[in-house]
């Protein structure tokens, strides 16, 4: 997702993308929000935890401020658009019933298929005059910064494992700006 945000010139967003204390994490996410126009919630992030056997429903819950900000935020809010993106269609009605009605995308947990939802819902948000790359073009860029991205932590010093938002977001950027020179 970050990788076609960045790639179609938009700026991802999200809670990991500043660290301090002095701001309690729900409150971080309802400025992102108020900051916003468009968000996208991928709700299929809701395995149990190996320790407490509990589901993590954070994504859900984000979900929902941000549809309670589009209903009820005032006239700058009542025009944001989300995308909804599940791991197969219609598992969310086992779960979170109350969003029945939504335009649920299902990816099957392929990153093409997310690709494509989201190069897609993107392309419905940009003015007449400009249209997105394709699909097969975004896939294609993605899985050569996938090729490149082991080369770009080796000189950066990073390993995998240790990539942040922050990171993850910077190195894309670098990335594609490299691309472009070419």
């Amino acid at each position: 997702m970050v990788f076609v945000l960045k790639a179609c010139d938009y700026v991802p967003r999200c809670a990991l993308e500043a660290d301090s204390a002095t701001e309690v994490r729900v409150e971080k996410i309802l400025r992102i929000i108020g900051d916003c126009g468009l968000s996208i919630h991928d709700i299929s992030r809701t395995q149990l935890d190996r320790k407490s056997k509990l589901p993590r429903f954070n994504m859900p819950f984000e979900l929902g401020l941000f549809l309670g900000a589009a209903k009820l935020g005032g006239a700058q809010h009542k025009k944001k658009g989300a995308l909804i993106l599940d791991i197969e269609p219609y598992r969310y009605q086992k779960y979170l019933s109350d969003i029945a009605g939504q335009d649920i995308r299902a990816h099957g947990n392929d990153a093409d298929a997310v690709i494509g939802h989201v190069r897609n819902w993107l392309n419905t948000h940009r003015p007449e005059s400009q249209v997105l790359p394709g699909k097969a073009a975004l896939t294609k860029q993605y899985r050569r910064f996938q090729k490149q991205l082991p080369v770009m932590l080796k000189e950066l010093q990073l390993k995998e494992t240790e990539i942040s938002f922050v990171d993850w977001s910077k190195l894309i950027g670098m990335w594609l700006i490299e691309v472009a020179k070419v």
